[in-house]
């Protein structure tokens, strides 16, 4: 009777004990953090769509409590719903202008992207130098066969205005407000299919959509150099923008459940849904 007395109490402090240390985990921040809790709102760039798929999915096994609100309706919208405050959070994939800045905004870049030009299938040029793929956006060279291409018209496919994708490649290249659009569609999934299904096209989409769709369109390199995680990172390749999570002011000032989600986002697991979504890890 002694012994299962003492087996009796063992066990009452054993479930005293546990229950203890799962609050103290809850709060500190252990495996899970159920402290911070609450809803963030994030508006912009369509391009980072799948990022925020997998961060709404995998933020949850740290913080349960907490929601992701995201909408994707381009990064200059974005930019302003952040600006505005009707948005916790604007997302934008290209880098944020003095103008923006000077109006409190801070640019977070979380990721780096590349822009990877697109043809369909049917076409033999592989390569193209920097200043080819401008003549082309720009109307200079309108037919495939001054590249040593087919003797077919080249139809030029891009983003809307407005569009972070097509900010960051116009801005490359250095032909902003002087391309010549037969196509200008208002997702990069559009963007892809319109090439897939057009003899002849050419267009420019977010490199991780693309690898996705590699079966039915062409990457092209350009200058030699095919875009890449280490291309990328390297900065040979040079159709690249960065993936910019906009608070407006430091992210220490900003709510705990805005600070919770870019701690996600440099932890080791944040990082990991960065490269889950094809998507380079910048260098700190």
């Amino acid at each position: 009777m002694k012994k299962l007395g003492m087996l009796l109490l063992a066990c009452v402090l054993s479930v005293s004990l546990v229950g203890c240390g799962g609050n103290d985990t809850a709060s500190t921040g252990g495996d899970t953090n159920t402290a911070v809790s609450g809803k963030v709102s994030l508006d912009g760039s369509t391009s980072m769509s799948k990022l925020m798929e997998y961060l709404q999915e995998s933020i949850k096994e740290v913080y349960p409590n907490l929601t992701l609100e995201a909408q994707f309706t381009g990064s200059g919208t974005g930019i302003k719903a952040v600006t505005s405050g009707t948005a916790d959070i604007g997302n934008s994939s290209r880098s944020l202008t003095d103008d923006e800045k000077a109006a409190g905004l801070e640019e977070n870049i979380v990721a780096l992207d590349g822009i990877a030009v697109i043809v369909d299938k049917d076409n033999t040029v592989k390569d193209l130098t920097k200043q080819q793929l401008a003549d082309i956006y720009t109307g200079k060279i309108t037919n495939w066969k001054e590249l040593g291409g087919a003797d077919q018209s080249i139809v030029v496919v891009g983003r809307e205005a407005g569009s972070g994708t097509r900010d960051g490649f116009e801005s490359i290249l250095d032909v902003k407000e002087k391309c010549q659009y037969a196509l200008q569609l208002n997702e990069t999934g559009a963007v892809v299919a319109k090439v897939q299904e057009t003899k002849g096209a050419i267009g420019y989409a977010s490199l991780d959509v693309v690898q996705e769709s590699a079966d039915k369109v062409n990457v092209l390199t350009l200058d030699g150099v095919a875009p890449s995680e280490a291309t990328i990172l390297d900065g040979t390749y040079a159709l690249q923008r960065p993936f910019v999570m906009a608070t407006k002011g430091k992210v220490e000032e900003q709510s705990e459940q805005v600070q919770a989600v870019f701690e996600f986002i440099n932890s080791e697991a944040g990082q990991a849904v960065i490269k889950k979504a094809g998507l380079v890890v910048p260098s700190k």
